[in-house]
């Protein structure tokens, strides 16, 4: 179950790139909160509780404003260009009640059986997007490869949720394969592989070969 943290909020008076530049100089992360037919709030909070929280995969938060506390998740999060420090935030209010549809983390547990036959795991895709109450968000969805085999694969359909918890992604959705290692060929045996292309004959070419035909036969 999601446990709520408590993050204080300060209210951004100034938006723009430059505002927000200046916000982030400052050790703070610019947010918006919205939602539950109120007015968006531009607001900044401390990067380094902020982040701290997402890396431990909490979604679910308190946000502290003007001495009032609004329970909020996070929506969306936004990186800079190397997909490194987060720049912008996206906070929804919500009521404890009320059902959600989040994105939740996938960890790989354990070493997939096909790794005594040259295979390797190969994940496509990291995240899940569930439906459930606000209060019972996964922190993440741990799944175990030490079963698959060299060709076995995992969809959503056959990810175990808890059972408060609804997949919402598509059920076919491929999460991780095992796969043979793929030998890395050489340049030589890569041109040896390539068809030969037929010859062509340019269109420069083909006018002179027509004219000198034309001039033996005159």
């Amino acid at each position: 179950m999601e446990k709520t943290l408590q993050l204080k909020a300060e209210i951004r008076k100034q938006a723009g790139s430059k505002a927000s530049a200046k916000v982030r100089k400052q050790g703070r992360i610019p947010a918006i909160v919205y939602g539950h037919k109120e007015e968006p709030v531009a607001i900044s909070l401390d990067a380094h509780d902020f982040v701290e929280q997402l890396h431990h995969g909490h979604r679910l938060m308190d946000v502290q404003l003007d001495e009032k506390l609004q329970k909020v998740i996070v929506k969306d999060v936004q990186y800079d260009h190397l997909g490194k420090d987060v720049i912008h935030a996206d906070l929804m209010r919500v009521d404890v009640t009320e059902t959600v549809t989040v994105t939740v983390p996938i960890e790989l547990k354990g070493t997939a059986k096909g790794a005594e036959h040259e295979g390797v795991i190969e994940q496509h895709s990291n995240r899940l997007l569930v439906q459930c109450k606000a209060t019972d968000i996964p922190e993440g969805i741990v799944i175990s490869v030490k079963d698959l085999d060299v060709g076995d694969s995992l969809h959503a359909r056959d990810i175990t949720l808890p059972p408060e918890v609804k997949l919402v992604s598509d059920p076919e959705m491929l999460i991780v394969a095992c796969s043979l290692v793929a030998a890395a060929k050489t340049t030589e045996e890569v041109e040896a592989e390539a068809p030969v292309a037929p010859e062509v004959i340019g269109e420069a070419e083909r006018a002179k070969e027509e004219g000198q035909e034309k001039e033996e036969s005159a």
